[in-house]
């Protein structure tokens, strides 16, 4: 499986709760897909969300998404890690 970096942006004032109850939500329904959401991260100044993941597809973690109300503005395969 590959990782994944979607990002969000739009979220200013994102609060820790809202942040939690997002990921929750994603990580309710992402077996469907075979998606694993890892960690979600958040700016609330600039409103930006990264979300860490793997799956078989950046469509499959965009569905994942869409599905629990927060589309990722982008999806960004992570083939390298050290």
């Amino acid at each position: 499986m590959t990782q994944f970096m979607d990002v969000h942006r739009g979220m200013r004032g994102i609060t820790e709760e809202q942040l939690r109850e997002a990921h929750q939500a994603d990580l309710a329904i992402e077996k469907e897909e075979r998606v694993h959401f890892k960690q979600a991260w958040a700016d609330p100044e600039s409103g930006i969300v990264y979300c860490l993941s793997e799956a078989p597809s950046a469509e499959a973690v965009q569905r994942i998404h869409e599905r629990a109300g927060h589309k990722a503005d982008e999806v960004h395969p992570v083939p390298l890690t050290v």
